[in-house]
C-alpha cells in the first residue's frame, strides 16, 4: 500500500490523463479532474482478477451467492445496512442508473429536482432525456464554510413544480457534505408528504474524514423504503471505474420491476465478468487498503489546506467532509468563470474541474482531486500560485 509511489498514466486510453490534446489542452497540463485516482487497486483484486483472466474465456457472467455475501458483509459491517439480495439489480455504473430511473418513474416534461452545485452528470441525466430539471440550490452563508439545505424552498419547489423525483447526492459531491441525520430525515418527510421519490448517490459514503458520521439513507430511515432507490459501486472506493459496475438497492417489490423492465428496455442485461470479480474481491477483502487510503486522503486534504493558507490566501478551501475532491473558493480572485478556468489551465498548466460545470453555485470555485500521490498534489500547489499576486490578478 505504496500510496506515494508515482505510476505513469498515459498511453492506458486514461480519460484523465490521454484526454487533453482531444480537448484543447495544453500538451504539458497536469490532470486533476475526473474522480478516479491515481493509486493502483488493492493487491486482492489483482490477484482475483489475475487470476481470472488465466482462466482465458470469458463469456457471459452472472454474481452467485459470494457476490451478495461479499456485498452484504461489506454493508453491514462498516454501513450498518441489511438488505435481501433480490433487491439488488446491476448496472454498468450509477450515472446510467440514474438515468433508468428518470426514465422508470418520470415521464417526458415532468419535473426532476436536483441540488446544486452537483455533480455535472446530475443535470445532463434529466434534461437529455426530456424531463423538466428544478433546481434546489445548496446556500453557503456568508462567512459559513459550510454548505446547508434550503428546505423551505426545497419544499417550495416541490410543490409548485409537481416534482416527481428528487436525485440526492450523499455524501455530496462536490461541496463535500455529509448530510446530518436530521437533514436526511427532514428531506425524507417532506418527499414522502409529497409522493416524491428519492434517488440516493452514496457512491462517495467510504471515504468519510474524521468528526462525521455517514447514514445510507433507507437504514436511517426504513419506514420510508418503499420510496427510495439506493445506489453506490466499488468504482470509487476501489477506483475501478472503468470496469463499469453499479450496485442499486430497491427494497419494495413493485419499484424494482418497474425498475428493472426498464433495464430490460435499454438492452443491458449482465455485468462484465471481470467487474464482477473485482467488485467481490474488494467488499471481501479490501478493508484494510481502504483504511490505510483514507488516512492518506485526510493527510493530502490536510497538506493542501496547509499551503493555501500558507501561500495562496485568496484561494480558500471548504472545509472537507467526505470524498478526495476538494472544493476551493476562488471568488476573493474576482475572476469570470472563464477567466478563472484560462488562468489555471493555460498559466498554472492544470486541468482542474470548473465550479460553473457544477451548475448555479458553482461560479467563482474549482473542484481538484487530491486523490494522488503526494508529490502530484505539491507539483500540483507549485503550478497554483500563478493565479494569486500580493497586489491582484496575474496580468
Amino acid at each position: 500500500m505504496d500510496f506515494d509511489k508515482i505510476i505513469p498514466r498515459k498511453g492506458t486510453d486514461s480519460l484523465k490523463f490521454d484526454g487533453g490534446l482531444r480537448r484543447g489542452k495544453p500538451v504539458d497540463i497536469l490532470p486533476l479532474w475526473v474522480a478516479d485516482m491515481d493509486f493502483p487497486a488493492p493487491e486482492c483484486v489483482l490477484e482475483a482478477v489475475h487470476e481470472r483472466v488465466s482462466h482465458g474465456i470469458f463469456g457471459y457472467s452472472e454474481p452467485d451467492t459470494s457476490y451478495f455475501d461479499a456485498l452484504a458483509g461489506w454493508f453491514t459491517r462498516r454501513l450498518g445496512y441489511e438488505f435481501s439480495p433480490d433487491w439488488v439489480t446491476l448496472t454498468p455504473g450509477v450515472v446510467y442508473a440514474i438515468a433508468i430511473a428518470i426514465k422508470a418513474f418520470t415521464m417526458p416534461g415532468e419535473a426532476v429536482l436536483i441540488q446544486e452545485p452537483v455533480y455535472y452528470p446530475f443535470r445532463e441525466t434529466v434534461t437529455a432525456n426530456g424531463r423538466r430539471l428544478v433546481v434546489n440550490e445548496l446556500k453557503l452563508p456568508d462567512g459559513a464554510d459550510t454548505y446547508i439545505i434550503d428546505f423551505e424552498d426545497f419544499e417550495r419547489k416541490i410543490i409548485e413544480n409537481g416534482v416527481k423525483l428528487f436525485l440526492l447526492c450523499s455524501p455530496h459531491n462536490p461541496v463535500s457534505r455529509v448530510w446530518a441525520a436530521d437533514e436526511l430525515r427532514e428531506i425524507v418527510r417532506v418527499c414522502q408528504k409529497h409522493n416524491v421519490l428519492i434517488f440516493s448517490d452514496e457512491i462517495h459514503c467510504d471515504f468519510i474524514f474524521p468528526a462525521h458520521e455517514f447514514h445510507v439513507l433507507p437504514a436511517l430511515c426504513p419506514n420510508a423504503q418503499e420510496s427510495i432507490i439506493l445506489c453506490n459501486a466499488p468504482s470509487k472506493t476501489f477506483n475501478l471505474a472503468g470496469l463499469q459496475l453499479a450496485n442499486v438497492f430497491i427494497a419494495d417489490k413493485n419499484l424494482r420491476k418497474t425498475y428493472r423492465r426498464e433495464v430490460l428496455k435499454s438492452g443491458f442485461s449482465q455485468a462484465g465478468s471481470l467487474a464482477i470479480v473485482a467488485c467481490r474481491a474488494a467488499y471481501a477483502h479490501g478493508e484494510n487498503w481502504l483504511n490505510a487510503l483514507n488516512k492518506y486522503l485526510h493527510a493530502n486534504m490536510l497538506y493542501l489546506d496547509e499551503f493555501l493558507k500558507a501561500n495562496l490566501p485568496y484561494v480558500k478551501l471548504i472545509p472537507p467532509q467526505a470524498t478526495y475532491l476538494a472544493w476551493l473558493d476562488c471568488r476573493a480572485l474576482s475572476l469570470s468563470p472563464d477567466d478563472l478556468d484560462r488562468k489555471i489551465t493555460y498559466d498554472a498548466k492544470l486541468w482542474l474541474s470548473r465550479g460553473d460545470s457544477f451548475g448555479t453555485g458553482g461560479e467563482g470555485f474549482t473542484r481538484i482531486n487530491v486523490g494522488c500521490p503526494r508529490a502530484t498534489l505539491a507539483e500540483c500547489l507549485e503550478r497554483l500560485r500563478v493565479i494569486s499576486l500580493p497586489h491582484g490578478l496575474v496580468k
